[in-house]
């Protein structure tokens, strides 16, 4: 009976597909997915998340998925807020412009990353990285973007290392009390050091994972099977346990517990702070519509704050594959080595003082010119590639 239900909807939305290719108006397609029942399950289809019409001006959009069950992991609900047609528009042709862009990879693309703008202003722009040998935008990626501001930054020297934050003693672990790790501090992998992410959870078994940055891991080609520790504060380090999947275009390690630890959804903040689920892409459209920051806890830089710079971002810059879904946000003084595999975090509005709902995953910074911001995949990325969830 699902798979008749599947098989309809699919039929029935790849009809719509079919309307808003030959010239539907955007609006007025909005309000017919939502009368045909198609509030839920669009994004595989249409490449959009779920959304309903609220009314002719407003479109709800999921903005988070949250633990019904705080103690509960797998109790996963969607969270919504009804956001302005217009801006939605505007901030789903940036998506599909900054999509074009990196399947184009004109000469001299370096990266690029959609910027949803206020509320008020209904609009959304795409910044793009290029390099001086760089050609211009192609045309036909300026034809597209109808009404959408297309900011095209020169980067140059990137193959110049500038000076990071000062080196400094890094955050250990101070106690394990119940059995469980908390996230924000130093862990040891055989070649390096990294900070320890939250616990990053898989729905198949409903199994739970240490986690950090898979270049934590840069003494061997292939880290499956290489053990991680926890350094503690006046007293040896414990085994978290070994690295069971490394996901290096992500740049995320998940580590099986085999020592006598479990993950714990805990980051270690000035203020304990709980993992109440995380934020989708929508979600982080909506913080910057609205001016939110974002915070971090890392081994070396501590707890930092700061603004929103772009979401579903591409960087080309570090390797010979481009990394997409990424999160742009902070500034390069916000993390250095050692505070890979942190998490970008904020608080939830409609949960406890203490919790807060996980945006990305720590995993550079920029050291180019001209650019300054933390990058590393968003949340949303990793649940939507491998499943996982914060």
């Amino acid at each position: 009976m699902s798979g008749e239900r599947t098989e309809r909807s699919g039929s029935r939305a790849a009809g719509l597909r079919n309307r808003l290719e030959s010239g539907i108006d955007r609006r007025e397609f909005l309000r017919t997915a939502a009368s045909g029942g198609f509030a839920v399950g669009l994004a595989s289809v249409l490449g959009v998340d779920d959304f309903l019409a609220a009314d002719d001006d407003e479109v709800t959009v999921v903005t988070a998925v949250v633990r019904s069950d705080p103690d509960d992991p797998f109790s996963l609900e969607e969270r919504t807020r009804d956001v302005p047609a217009g801006w939605y528009e505007a901030v789903e042709t940036a998506l599909e412009v900054n999509e074009l862009l990196a399947r184009y990879a004109f000469t001299g693309y370096f990266g690029s990353a959609v910027v949803p703008g206020s509320y008020e202003s209904e609009s959304a722009a795409v910044s793009i990285g290029v390099s001086t040998e760089g050609s211009s935008i192609p045309e036909m990626v300026r034809e597209v973007a109808d009404g959408i501001s297309i900011n095209a930054e020169t980067i140059v020297d990137i193959d110049n290392l500038e000076e990071g934050p000062d080196s400094t003693r890094p955050r250990l672990a101070s106690s394990v009390d119940g059995g469980t790790a908390p996230s924000g501090v130093a862990c040891e992998t055989p070649s390096s050091m990294a900070t320890l992410a939250p616990a990053l959870y898989h729905p198949d078994g409903e199994r739970s994972f240490f986690a950090t940055a898979e270049h934590a891991f840069e003494a061997v080609s292939d880290p499956v099977g290489q053990e991680t520790l926890l350094p503690v504060e006046g007293a040896e380090s414990i085994e978290l346990g070994t690295v069971e999947r490394a996901h290096p275009v992500e740049d995320v390690a998940a580590i099986e517990p085999t020592g006598p630890l479990q993950p714990a959804s805990w980051i270690d903040a000035p203020t304990t702070r709980r993992v109440r689920g995380q934020l989708t892409r929508y979600g982080i459209a909506d913080l910057i519509a609205r001016d939110e920051e974002l915070e971090k806890v890392g081994a070396l830089t501590g707890h930092t704050t700061g603004r929103i710079q772009g979401l579903d971002a591409v960087t080309c810059f570090t390797d010979e594959f481009c990394r997409r879904g990424q999160l742009r946000w902070g500034g390069e003084m916000d993390l250095t080595d050692g505070d890979s595999g942190s998490v970008s975090y904020h608080s939830d509005p409609e949960g406890d003082d203490e919790d807060v709902l996980v945006a990305g995953f720590n995993n550079a910074r920029t050291w180019w010119p001209g650019q300054s911001y933390v990058w590393g995949v968003s949340a949303y990325t990793l649940t939507e590639e491998y499943g996982y969830h914060f």
